[in-house]
């Protein structure tokens, strides 16, 4: 099963769908998922399925899949705890789930600058988790976690805001956010003059004992 993000398209459907019997992708909103399913027609891929689901409320029986890829959607959610619970209910015992997702600076001012920054672009955002929040997370939602790997991202202003439609107004907001952030806020994200940032991104490599 794959849960994708935010104008992903559906990007680790098309990479796992020729290597494996059957993929299921599964997102909350119709659009993204005719996208899948368009693209998958496109490049004949045939074991593509897609279904309408929250990840908090997955219709799936227990142990369905012998993998969970999550990418750029957990920050979405609305009970975080919640999806994790779902995907290893749904996850085989001994099977893998691998989620990517942005990850929340540790310290709190720079951890509050980005989650303000990011629901001005897009209101369905809930929150970028640090690290440490994500393990904690895993563990009480009966996950082993793995491994993880670190990487930083840099988003283009004019791309990061044209992907969600931020309205004008809001797009101005940002940059006199952005404008007003202090010292360490501007190095903590890398802020440039034109509003680019970095992302710190962080995947996630768990199993189900």
């Amino acid at each position: 099963m794959t849960s994708e993000g935010e104008a992903n398209d559906g990007h680790w459907v098309y990479a796992v769908a020729p290597h494996v019997g059957r993929v299921m992708a599964c997102d909350i909103t119709p659009g993204m998922l005719q996208v899948v399913q368009d693209e998958a027609s496109k490049r004949e891929l045939s074991n593509i399925e897609v279904r309408q689901a929250s990840a908090e409320n997955l219709p799936f029986e227990d142990c369905a899949f012998d993998a969970v890829l999550c990418r750029f959607t957990a920050h979405h959610w609305d009970d975080f705890e919640a999806g994790l619970r779902e995907a290893r209910r749904v996850l085989k015992p001994g099977g893998l789930a691998v989620f990517v997702d942005v990850t929340a600076p540790e310290d709190a001012v720079s951890d509050s600058w980005l989650q303000t920054l990011e629901l001005m672009r897009d209101i369905s955002h809930v929150r970028d988790y640090s690290i440490g929040e994500w393990v904690s997370a895993l563990g009480r939602s009966g996950f082993l976690v793995k491994g993880l790997t670190r990487s930083r991202l840099r988003m283009a202003f004019e791309s990061w805001v044209a992907r969600t439609q931020t309205p004008a107004e809001r797009v101005d907001g940002i940059h006199s956010l952005q404008r007003g952030a202090p010292a360490v806020v501007k190095d903590r994200l890398g802020l440039e003059e034109d509003g680019s940032f970095l992302l710190d991104v962080t995947v996630f490599t768990v199993s189900r004992p």
